[in-house]
């Protein structure tokens, strides 16, 4: 096929580029905006990754760890002038879905909120006692609570 030349556009091909006097003259990057993807569904990955992570299911303690921690935390509030260092394992709940993950922390203990049913640490932290799943003191606090 043989392409003949016409001469449809002679009249306008050599003309100046048109600039408008009332708008601004549009950046590269603007222009390229325009013509990219858009997300039809906004928020879906989001979804999706919330999705797949995972938490962990809170294990019920026996009666035996729950008499434990109650004595760990009745010795420590005795011994508080003391400053004693524990190290404690809590399930703090996920504010999404089902589940959440038990989390380890050593600190040294400022308060017993008897009140709201929290332990203090002095970093600020709060662990409420429903969330205490094991409290370990450490070596150098072990000897004055645990010998009462």
């Amino acid at each position: 096929m043989k392409l003949t030349p016409t001469h449809k556009y002679d009249d306008i091909i050599n003309l100046p580029h048109p600039v408008s006097q009332s708008r601004p003259h549009m950046s590269m990057s603007d222009r390229a905006a325009q013509f990219s993807p858009f997300a039809a569904l906004t928020g879906f990955e989001e979804a999706v990754n919330e999705t797949a992570r995972l938490t962990e299911g809170y294990s019920e303690l026996e009666d035996e760890q729950i008499d434990e921690i109650n004595h760990i935390l009745n010795h420590l509030a005795k011994h508080l002038a003391d400053r004693p260092e524990i190290t404690l394992t809590y399930f703090l709940p996920d504010a999404k879905k089902a589940g959440g993950s038990y989390n380890t922390i050593t600190g040294i203990v400022k308060a017993i909120d008897q009140i709201h049913q929290q332990l203090r640490f002095e970093n600020e932290l709060s662990v409420s006692f429903y969330q205490i799943t094991k409290i370990e003191p450490s070596i150098s606090s072990e000897n004055s609570i645990l010998q009462e």
